[in-house]
């Protein structure tokens, strides 16, 4: 057994992933402070391609040297977008046939391994603050809430982690189906 090379795993150049098809699934970033968090879910965003990042409120933004530290280039594959409100990004993407997913726990939460992906459909997964999670003016506008199961001490995952999960589940949603 060997490790790859750089050249026998061959990734596509910059240029190429930028007219690589994308998955119908954007990300949003609702108040995410830690710039090595965001930079750690643009890295998964481009390993998975996801269409687009939005960045929110307070979100750390490129160039970044927290997000230039875990993204290692990614910032600059995976296309991105900063938007003031959660409020106003949210009925620009339901006007765009998005259906609006919070990543979160609530009365009302569909457990990840209970949802089922509609390969039909276009997704915007929000992902909320580290300590506050998503703002309650986010919480109003979804069509949906996924939790992630768990079964530790503690009530939550690392963001970074949780978008991880979140991307792959989709990711294999429509490339398993298509």
């Amino acid at each position: 057994m060997k490790k790859l090379s750089l050249e026998e795993l061959k990734r596509p150049s910059l240029e190429e992933y930028k007219e690589v098809r994308k998955i119908p699934v954007v990300l949003i970033l609702d108040n995410i402070r830690s710039g090595l968090n965001v930079g750690s879910i643009f890295r998964t965003a481009d390993a998975f391609k996801i269409e687009k990042i939005y960045l929110v409120g307070i979100t750390t933004r490129p160039p970044h040297r927290e997000i230039l530290k875990t993204a290692i280039g990614a910032d600059q594959a995976v296309d991105w977008e900063y938007q003031e409100s959660i409020v106003s990004l949210a009925k620009k993407l339901k006007a765009e046939a998005y259906e609006l997913i919070g990543i979160e726990q609530t009365d009302q939460s569909v457990m990840l391994n209970d949802f089922q992906i509609d390969i039909n459909k276009k997704y915007a997964l929000i992902f909320g603050n580290e300590v506050g999670g998503i703002s309650d003016d986010a919480l109003e506008e979804l069509d949906t809430v996924i939790e992630v199961p768990q079964h530790g001490t503690k009530h939550s995952l690392n963001v970074s982690v949780c978008a991880g999960l979140l991307i792959w589940h989709f990711y294999c949603g429509f490339t398993l189906k298509a």
